[in-house]
C-alpha cells in the first residue's frame, strides 16, 4: 500500500486509531477528520489533488469523483471501513479486520475487458394493440419504432412509427444485434384513402433490430429474459411494469460497453471426443444459453453471456474461467485478507462472500442494526456463482475458520449450493445465508460458532484443480480418500478386468491424459489427479467395462500413474515378438480357426497368432496368395515388332 489513507470518523460515529492502523498496515495515514464530505471538503480536495490518496469513505464516493473532475485529476480510490468494520456492536477490536480490508484494497487493480455495442435505437414492439400502441406512441419520439401486431389486427393511422402484422417465429441475438423471423408478414402499403392497406402475407420475413419490447404476456422469447440485454419483457396487465420497460428502452440508444466476463481455452475442453459425449456441466447450467456445443468443444457468445460465473465454478478442466475479475485475483484477495488479519493480531476470522445486493445489506445492518461481528470479513464479488469450491477451500486453507455466502436475487442458487456441498465434502465449513433481512444476516453471523481454523495456513498456487487439491490436503487427514457428491470433477476410473480386453479405445479419447498405455506391455494406466470425470471413457468402452467413482485421493500416489489392468502379452509364433494380449489372441483363435471360411485351413488360422510383419510375409509366400499376380510378360523389343512385319 503506497497510498495515504485519508481517515474520517463520520461525525464521531466511529472510533479510528490512526496510529495503530499506520503501524499494523505499514502505510501513511492522515489525521482523523470528522466531516470530509462537508465542513472539511477543502482537506479532501487537497488530498485528492496530491494524487496518492485513498479516502476511507465509500458512501460519498460520487461526491469525491465530482470533486476530482472539478480539479481535473483522476478520481481517488475509496475504501469502506465504516460499514464493513467500525459500525458494529461487537466490542472486540476492529483493528485486525481494518488491516485486512486495507491490505486487500492495496492489491493492484485488474483492467476490465469489454467490447463496444452500438444501438441505433431501432425498436420492435410486440403485443396486443391496447398496450403495444400506447407504448409505441410513447417511444416514437426517442426510438425508431416498429410495431408488430397479430394478423387481422386493426392498425393505427400514423406515420410516427412503422406498423406491420404477422407472427414472430424466432428471435435471436442481444442489444444492438437482434435478428427476427416473422411468418404471415404483412407490410403497410403507403398512400391511398381509407383504412391502412397491407401487402399479401408471406412467411420467413427477416429483419434486424436493436431492442425488443415484448408485451405479449406469453413465455419470454429467451431463457433468463432479465439477463438478455436489449430484451424488455413486461406483463401487459401490469401498467407499472410497462412504464418501466418504456423508460428503460428510451435509454438504450448509443454506444455501450459490454464486459467480457469469461475467458476460454478450447483445447482444454472435455465436452466430447470422436462424437462421444463427455462433460456438459457448463451447458447444463448456463441461464442465457450463451454456451453451445461446437464439435469437441463448446463456444461462448460474449454478447449473450450475462456473467453469472456458474460455468467457471463447474468447469473441471479450466477451459472456462471467470475473467471479470480474473480467478487468480479472487484467490489473491482471499489470501491477502486472511494473512493481514492474522498479522494484525486476529485469530479465527470468517469470510462473508457477497455481491452488490449483499453489500447493501451490510450497509443497512451497520446503519440501523448490529453491523458485522469483528471477526467477519466481507468480500464483494460481481458474481456469487463464480466463488466455487476451489475458492472456498483456498479461503479455509489460508486461515479462515468458515466461509459464509450471502445469497441474493438472481444468483444461481443451485450451482452455489452444489459447490458448497462439494467444498464441504472436501473438508471446508460453508454456510449459505438465505435471507433478505439485514438483521437476520447479522444475527446468524453473531450466533455462529465456526470450527477452529487450520493450524498451519497455506497458500495454494496453480490452477483451480491444483489449488483445490492442495487446500483439501491441508484441511484433512493425511492420505485420506474423500467421497464426493455425484458429478464431482474429481474421482477414479474403475475397470471391470473380467470384461476389459485392453483395446485402449479409452486411452485414445481421454481429453486430459488421465488414461494411458504402456508401449512395451499390454497395460491400462491411470493418473487420478488428472481425471476430469467427464465420462468419455465410459461411453467409449465397447465392453462397458468402465465406471466412474467421484472421490479425491489425497495420497501422493494420486499424482502417479497406476496400472488398472494388465495381461500377459502374446508372442508371435514365428519371430517371438510381443504384439498383443494373450487372452485376446487365444479367444480370437478359438472363435475363428476352423469356424470361418477365411481361416478354414491351419496355415491361415496360424496367421492370427503372428505379428504384423510375419503375417504379411506369410501371406505373400502362401500358395494361392491373393496378392500374387501372374507371371510377368517378357518386355517387347524392336526385334519383336520387325519380326511381326516380316511374317506378314
Amino acid at each position: 500500500m503506497t497510498k495515504t489513507l485519508i481517515l474520517c470518523d463520520c461525525s464521531g460515529s466511529q472510533a479510528i486509531d490512526a496510529e495503530a492502523i499506520s503501524e499494523t498496515c505499514g502505510t501513511p495515514v492522515s489525521k482523523v477528520f470528522t466531516a470530509l464530505c462537508t465542513d472539511q471538503i477543502n482537506d479532501a480536495a487537497a488530498a485528492i489533488q496530491a494524487g496518492d490518496a485513498m479516502i476511507c469513505c465509500a458512501q460519498e464516493a460520487q461526491l469525491f469523483d465530482s470533486l476530482s473532475s472539478e480539479l481535473g485529476v483522476p478520481a481517488p480510490a475509496t475504501l469502506d471501513l465504516r460499514d464493513r468494520a467500525s459500525w458494529s456492536d461487537d466490542p472486540a477490536s476492529k483493528l485486525p479486520k481494518m488491516s485486512a480490508l486495507i491490505a486487500e484494497a492495496g492489491l493492484p487493480a485488474q483492467p476490465s475487458k469489454a467490447i463496444e455495442v452500438v444501438s441505433d435505437g431501432s425498436c420492435l414492439i410486440i403485443g396486443p394493440p391496447d398496450v403495444a400502441i400506447p407504448a409505441a406512441e410513447a417511444l416514437a419520439e426517442h426510438l425508431a419504432v416498429t410495431l408488430l401486431l397479430a394478423p387481422g389486427s386493426e392498425a393505427p393511422v400514423t406515420r410516427d412509427y412503422d406498423v406491420i402484422r404477422g407472427q414472430l417465429r424466432r428471435a435471436q441475438g442481444s442489444l444492438g444485434q437482434f435478428s427476427v423471423v416473422i411468418d404471415a408478414l404483412e407490410q403497410r402499403v403507403l398512400g391511398g384513402r381509407g383504412p391502412i392497406q397491407f401487402t399479401a402475407p408471406r412467411d420467413g420475413g427477416r429483419s434486424d433490430c436493436d431492442i425488443i419490447i415484448d408485451l405479449t404476456g406469453n413465455t419470454p422469447l429467451f431463457p433468463a429474459p432479465e439477463k438478455r440485454e436489449g430484451y424488455l419483457h413486461a406483463d401487459p396487465k401490469h401498467p407499472p411494469a410497462i412504464s418501466s420497460v418504456i423508460l428503460a428502452a428510451s435509454h438504450l440508444i448509443g454506444t455501450f460497453e459490454k464486459p467480457l466476463y469469461i475467458k476460454s481455452e478450447p483445447l482444454l475442453c472435455a465436452h466430447s471426443r470422436a462424437s462421444q459425449a463427455g462433460c456438459s456441466r457448463c451447458l447444463d447450467v448456463c441461464p442465457t444459453a450463451a454456451i453451445i456445443p461446437n464439435g469437441d468443444h463448446v463456444t461462448i457468445d460474449p454478447m449473450i453471456c450475462a456473467g453469472c460465473g456458474a460455468c467457471s465454478s463447474l468447469c473441471p478442466s479450466g477451459a472456462i474461467s471467470y475473467d471479470a475479475p480474473p480467478v487468480d485475483l479472487t484467490f489473491r484477495r482471499v489470501q491477502t485478507l486472511a494473512r493481514a488479519y492474522r498479522e494484525a493480531g486476529g485469530s479465527a476470522p470468517s469470510l462473508l462472500v457477497v455481491n452488490d445486493h449483499g453489500s447493501e445489506m451490510i450497509r443497512l445492518a451497520a446503519r440501523f442494526g448490529r453491523g458485522l461481528p469483528a471477526h467477519v470479513i466481507p468480500l464483494e464479488l460481481s458474481a456469487l456463482a463464480a466463488f466455487g469450491h476451489a475458492e472456498t477451500l483456498a479461503a479455509q486453507a489460508a486461515g479462515f475458520a468458515q466461509v459464509n455466502i450471502q445469497l441474493a436475487p438472481g444468483a444461481d442458487r443451485q450451482v452455489i449450493a452444489y459447490e458448497a456441498a462439494l467444498a464441504t465434502a472436501l473438508g471446508a465449513s460453508v454456510v449459505l445465508l438465505d435471507s433478505d433481512d439485514p438483521d437476520a444476516m447479522s444475527d446468524a453471523l453473531y450466533a455462529a460458532t465456526p470450527p477452529a481454523p487450520v493450524a498451519t495456513p497455506v497458500r495454494p498456487m496453480g490452477t483451480r484443480r491444483q489449488i483445490a487439491r492442495q487446500a483439501a490436503t491441508a484441511l484433512n487427514l493425511p492420505n485420506e480418500t474423500l467421497t464426493l457428491p455425484e458429478g464431482a470433477p474429481y474421482g477414479a476410473v474403475v475397470v471391470n478386468t473380467d470384461d476389459c480386453t485392453l483395446c485402449l479405445s479409452c486411452v485414445s479419447l481421454c481429453p486430459s491424459g488421465a488414461l494411458g498405455d504402456n508401449p512395451d506391455l499390454p497395460q491400462l494406466r491411470f493418473q487420478e489427479d488428472a481425471c476430469l470425470q467427464c465420462g468419455i471413457c465410459a461411453s467409449t468402452c465397447p465392453e462397458q467395462a468402465i465406471t466412474l467413482e467421484p472421490q479425491m485421493n489425497l495420497n501422493p500416489s494420486a499424482l502417479d500413474q497406476a496400472v488398472l489392468h494388465e495381461e500377459e502379452p502374446f508372442g508371435c509364433v514365428e519371430c517371438g515378438a510381443l504384439f498383443g494380449v494373450k487372452s485376446t489372441i487365444e479367444k480370437i483363435t478359438e472363435k475363428l480357426a476352423g469356424n470361418h471360411a477365411m481361416f478354414a485351413n491351419p496355415g491361415a488360422a496360424r496367421m492370427i497368432q503372428m505379428c504384423d510383419t510375419c503375417r504379411v510375409n506369410a501371406q505373400y509366400h502362401a500358395k494361392d496368395n491373393p496378392f500374387e499376380g501372374g507371371k510377368r510378360p517378357r518386355p517387347r523389343t524392336t526385334e519383336d515388332y520387325l519380326s511381326k512385319r516380316r511374317d506378314h
